[in-house]
């Protein structure tokens, strides 16, 4: 089976070890070489975990998927526009269970009205990897709280809010949290 992870990997602006390490379970980057290279078959089992880790659908990893993708035409930097060096494509983000958008109404913050943000769901334990990220606190009676998480002690969080003039918040003991991961934003 011919398979497009490297294209992929690069589109996603990941290295092998990225890769390697955002696999379940994670495995090494020697691994997903091989597998890119085609020196290891690629089984569906092993397409479906590198798919994941790159947050696309395992049809977009086989060579006859063409369709889902775009093609680079420019890269645009401190000099500008310019062509890019290489083909390149970018493949559309794939949406997993364990994700929860945000839409805004109104302006706030770095935020524009009518801007999706996608956001990954994170258990107690998995807090920490948040600091200094804007995330989604559910609170009782069906509220939310979305701010910068500044501090996690003991079970609470504190919250920077988006606006200037609101009061920081401190959330105790939720069950979830919801960090920022891709800003969608129409032109």
């Amino acid at each position: 089976m011919i398979t497009r992870i490297r294209d992929v990997r690069r589109a996603r602006g990941m290295t092998l070890d990225d890769v390697a390490k955002a696999c379940q379970p994670p495995t090494t980057p020697q691994t997903i070489g091989r597998l890119e290279t085609g020196t290891r078959t690629v089984s569906v089992g092993w397409l479906n975990r590198i798919a994941r880790a790159l947050g696309v659908e395992a049809q977009h990893l086989v060579e006859a998927a063409g369709a889902g993708e775009l093609k680079v035409a420019a890269v645009i930097g401190p000099a500008g526009a310019t062509a890019p060096k290489r083909a390149a494509i970018v493949v559309p983000p794939r949406a997993d269970t364990d994700q929860v958008a945000v839409t805004v109404s109104g302006s706030v913050g770095e935020y524009r009205a009518s801007d999706e943000i996608w956001c990954d769901t994170l258990s107690p334990d998995q807090f920490a990897r948040a600091l200094n990220r804007d995330v989604l606190v559910p609170r009782p009676a069906g509220r939310f709280v979305f701010g910068r998480l500044i501090d996690r002690s003991d079970d609470k969080l504190q919250l920077l809010p988006l606006g200037s003039g609101a009061r920081q918040q401190i959330i105790a003991n939720p069950p979830w949290i919801a960090v920022a991961r891709k800003l969608v934003r129409s032109l």
